[in-house]
């Protein structure tokens, strides 16, 4: 089932499966932000990352001395949502445990994913609630595929990211499908970073991130780009896929990533890990802006 929100300049697209953006438009030039998901590269939108993000190590966790298993970023991105509400601008998707979930994560919760769309704004809210009588653990993200390069005259390398504050981050790099967390480093994103598909050879960049973060694809050919901003997410991914030559990149905020090489595959100890007592509520959000 499609959902549709509209204004005078903007109309957004979604799916109840997975509660996944899946068309981002001007109505004016019809010009489409998001990827539009050729399964032969990649063949995802947007989907969301949950209970965890990223990879487990042998696709395993253990939790209470019993062994779950879970697929790279979870199962939400692959359930049907309920629509709880929806208007012209706003649209709330639901999603609950059930038999199903329980098998391979053993938490009562609700995720609602909130799409509110404002002018040339889209944000993204997440609320995730706590309904058992126990502490659950998650991790929670976004994967946002944006179409680059955004015109037919343009070339992916003519694209660039730009981080807002303009200032070096701590780079997290992988190992496989893990973090190497003792072997991280100061990436330059000081400095506008070239897109070419290289730069994705060993997977996606991890950056750790504190307060509030912008990161913006632009091309100096084009008055056309995407920023997508946040607060206090305390990581984020930029990814396209390799060595397949994709149109596309990714700007993924996260609260959690991959297990570390040094895991304990103990959920309470993952590394990123979210905890949220019974009755609580967590609450994130993103925004993504094009022009």
């Amino acid at each position: 089932m499609m959902i549709i929100l509209e204004n005078e300049q903007y109309r957004a697209e979604f799916a109840t499966k997975g509660a996944e953006l899946q068309h981002f438009i001007a109505k004016k030039t019809g010009m489409e932000y998001i990827w539009q998901a050729d399964p032969d590269k990649w063949g995802r939108h947007a989907p969301i990352l949950f209970p965890i993000v990223g990879a487990l190590k042998n696709d395993q966790y253990q939790y209470q001395d019993k062994s779950y298993t879970l697929p790279r970023h979870g199962f939400a991105r692959d359930h049907e949502f309920q629509l709880v509400t929806q208007t012209q601008t706003a649209a709330t998707f639901r999603l609950i445990d059930d038999k199903e979930t329980r098998i391979v994560y053993p938490f009562a919760f609700q995720l609602d994913v909130t799409y509110t769309l404002v002018g040339n704004q889209l944000t993204v809210h997440y609320h995730v609630q706590n309904s058992g009588e126990d502490t659950c653990y998650f991790s929670i993200g976004a994967h946002p595929a944006f179409r680059v390069p955004l015109e037919q005259d343009l070339d992916f390398s003519d694209y660039f990211f730009t981080a807002y504050p303009a200032k070096s981050r701590t780079m997290i790099p992988l190992a496989g499908n893990l973090v190497d967390y003792a072997n991280r480093t100061l990436g330059q994103t000081n400095a506008p970073i070239d897109l070419t598909h290289e730069l994705f050879k060993n997977d996606a960049l991890i950056f750790e991130t504190k307060g509030h973060n912008e990161w913006t694809i632009e091309s100096e050919k084009s008055p056309h780009k995407i920023t997508l901003s946040y607060e206090g997410f305390p990581y984020v991914g930029l990814w396209s896929a390799y060595p397949k030559q994709a149109e596309f990149v990714c700007i993924e905020p996260w609260y959690g990533v991959a297990d570390a090489l040094t895991t304990t595959s103990k959920l309470e100890d993952k590394l990123g890990i979210c905890r949220l007592e019974p009755t609580e509520d967590f609450h994130a959000e993103y925004t993504i802006s094009v022009e």
